[in-house]
């Protein structure tokens, strides 16, 4: 009897560790499944943050300089959707024979900073009307410069009369002309802004680049360059592009508020 007493205790203690084995076991296995969910969930946040960075670098520059316009007349941004030849004028649009094929000069003070440049009425007859028509009514004075970039894209983009990327003159035009054909656009050049995509909904919005950018074409082509800064670019970078993006950024309103005033052209 002892004995099998004994081997009752041993068989009720043997059953005792394996449940315990078992148990510890699944709880082993519980934690194996859970580092492996949650390693899963990490890798798919890591990929979706990087998926997310590269859809808002390729935005930022297929959209280029500015953001979708509510307007449709309004803002810069290229991205894709449309081809360079299909769309319309909407709106009053100056008559491009406005521009007389030739050069324009002008000069246009930012804050306390004078930008001389010229324009090309022979290479962008469109967009050069425009401006010009916009400048000797008087349009741009008071408007503000509302964004700056300071990363993989250096221009400082005015124009806007609802100083967020969503105004324009009340009219709409295209297409784009005059777009390099290697996508760099020197330091000095100014070009007019656009929807992703739309070739015809340049305004009023222009774009001032500071340092050699290079945009990649959509859909709708590159940008229209319209002319180039002659003089007060160091001026330009060291009084408002040196300070920077509000809140830190790279991509943003800049924290020199910028006015423009005295646009001239002849």
């Amino acid at each position: 009897m002892p004995a099998n007493r004994n081997q009752d205790r041993e068989a009720r203690e043997a059953r005792r560790r394996l449940r315990t084995y078992r148990a510890r076991q699944g709880v082993h296995e519980a934690q194996v499944r859970r580092r492996r969910r949650d390693n899963i969930v990490i890798a798919v946040g890591v990929v979706a943050v990087a998926t997310l960075a590269t859809i808002t670098q390729v935005v930022y520059f297929t959209a280029g300089p500015g953001t979708p316009a509510a307007d449709p007349s309004a803002s810069a941004s290229p991205s894709a959707s449309a081809s360079p030849e299909a769309g319309s004028n909407t709106g009053d649009v100056p008559d491009p024979a406005l521009a007389e094929n030739r050069e324009w000069t002008g000069s246009m003070n930012l804050n306390d900073v004078q930008l001389q440049f010229t324009l090309d009425g022979a290479a962008a007859p469109q967009a050069v009307s425009s401006f010009v028509s916009l400048s000797q009514s008087g349009f741009y004075e008071g408007v503000g410069c509302h964004r700056l970039t300071t990363e993989g894209l250096f221009v400082l983009q005015c124009g806007d009369p609802n100083g967020d990327g969503t105004g324009g003159p009340g009219y709409s035009y295209g297409p784009v002309e005059n777009a390099p054909e290697d996508g760099v656009y020197p330091a000095g050049t100014i070009a007019m802004a656009r929807q992703g995509g739309d070739a015809y909904s340049q305004g009023s919005q222009f774009f001032v680049v500071y340092q050699d950018t290079t945009l990649p074409e959509d859909a709708a082509g590159g940008y229209t360059v319209l002319g180039t800064v002659t003089s007060g670019l160091d001026q330009l970078q060291s009084q408002i592009v040196a300070g920077g993006v509000q809140g830190g950024g790279t991509d943003g309103a800049p924290v020199t508020a910028t006015t423009l005033s005295q646009v001239t052209v002849e």
